[in-house]
């Protein structure tokens, strides 16, 4: 009937057609009609839209579709990302409708469109990287000591772990845990819990401050200073590597002309265990460094 409704507009009166053909529900509809839509054409199109409209709106979601599972097993056909896990590849070039084609994106003209510029890279200028002034510099023959009090040698000594009649190496410090395992290029004693030393030790590290040196002695103890290069300390604390290479334990090298003032001696490999004896041009040696220090102080 609805596709004869305008040949019927045009055989019939309108008002003895809409009060016989019109459904039911819309009789309420035909009072408030402009003059406009009476025509067969306008009055078609609105009685379509008003039909469909609300079909449209009462229309329920779309419900996922549930996978097909045989018992508590789940197909392999059926396995599938989550919704919204996986995005596809913007494709470029492929026509003026999927806003990416002719230029891709690249616009028109110019390097950025033809091929691609190297890192930093400003056109020909100046670049930041050398417009910006330089500030600093780094000290390639720093040293970084990793500090060691001696309060913590007497706790370790209290705890039996360290013997104090034997002599007390960097090596010994690392074995007992005495010194955390971020050790770089030596020890460097301090004098934090100095009050705790109530008995003669025998020391060897890198680096000790006044107070540590002075405290120890003190007790009737020595502190001595002692070089290894990067390998040779190494070949102190881990001489199980060499052996597992199947290498040779290095010989110990002498200090380089900027720090032979600031140690008594050449450290020995393997490590030592007991305490050497200063000779006489080191104890002058360390007299005149002390002194030095007092000086600049």
């Amino acid at each position: 009937m609805l596709r004869r409704f305008p040949e019927l507009l045009r055989t019939t009166s309108t008002a003895t057609l809409l009060s016989r053909r019109l459904p039911q529900p819309h009789r309420h509809l035909l009072p408030a009609l402009p003059a406009d839509l009476l025509s067969a054409p306008r009055l078609a199109s609105h009685f379509y839209a008003t039909q469909s409209a609300p079909v449209a709106a009462a229309r329920p979601p779309r419900a996922p579709r549930p996978l097909r599972t045989v018992g508590s097993l789940l197909r392999l056909n059926d396995l599938r990302d989550n919704p919204g896990a996986t995005k596809q590849k913007t494709r470029k070039g492929r026509g003026i409708g999927s806003g990416k084609g002719k230029t891709a994106g690249r616009g028109h003209k110019g390097q950025k469109a033809r091929g691609t510029a190297r890192f930093g890279f400003e056109g020909g200028q100046t670049p930041l990287r050398r417009r910006l002034p330089r500030r600093g510099f780094k000290n390639r023959f720093s040293l970084t000591f990793q500090p060691c009090g001696l309060g913590k040698i007497a706790k370790l000594i209290n705890a039996g772990k360290i013997d104090s009649s034997e002599l007390i190496t960097m090596k010994t410090l690392k074995d007992t845990c005495g010194i955390g395992k971020q050790i770089k290029d030596g020890i460097r004693l301090m004098g934090r819990g100095a009050e705790e030393i109530k008995w003669p030790i025998h020391l060897e590290v890198s680096r000790a401050t006044a107070r540590a040196k002075a405290a120890v002695e003190a007790a009737g103890g020595t502190v001595r200073l002692v070089y290894y290069n990067k390998l040779g300390f190494r070949a102190l604390l881990k001489p199980e590597w060499f052996a597992k290479k199947g290498r040779l334990i290095p010989k110990a090298a002498r200090p380089p002309p900027k720090q032979r003032d600031k140690v008594d001696s050449i450290g020995r490999l393997p490590a030592p265990t007991k305490p050497f004896p200063f000779t006489t041009e080191e104890l002058e040696f360390s007299a005149k460094r002390e002194a030095a220090k007092v000086i600049i102080a």
